[in-house]
């Protein structure tokens, strides 16, 4: 709502790739689709460092071991987490060819 009492969407920076402006679903369409890449994303890295760090829990195994199996677990955590976010978001960018032309100017694919 803006000052004037006015409902009507004002946000100016958000366009579709058409030049209009994008409607409640689509910007609910990306906010569900972020939280479901970093809610994916966490369980994919949580799995990850499981697997590796996992072992320490349960072997007998030296201190060094255990700090390496750690620190491997939390850097493939990490890269298994930031690689599942920019899968997730761009296969949901790609599926929308509109989205930007590819040609800058050009806004008809036959042209």
């Amino acid at each position: 709502m803006d000052n004037d009492g006015d409902p009507r969407d004002h946000d100016r920076g958000a366009t579709d790739g058409t030049g209009g402006r994008r409607g409640q679903a689509e910007r609910d369409a990306v906010t569900v689709e972020i939280g479901y890449a970093l809610a994916s994303a966490a369980f994919v890295a949580a799995v990850a460092f499981g697997v590796v760090a996992g072992p320490a829990l349960f072997l007998d195994l030296s201190r060094d071991t255990v700090r390496m199996l750690v620190t491997a677990g939390g850097g493939l955590a990490a890269a298994v987490f930031a690689l599942r976010v920019a899968t997730v978001l761009f296969r949901f960018n790609g599926g929308n060819p509109a989205a930007q032309p590819s040609q800058p100017g050009r806004t008809r694919p036959d042209s």
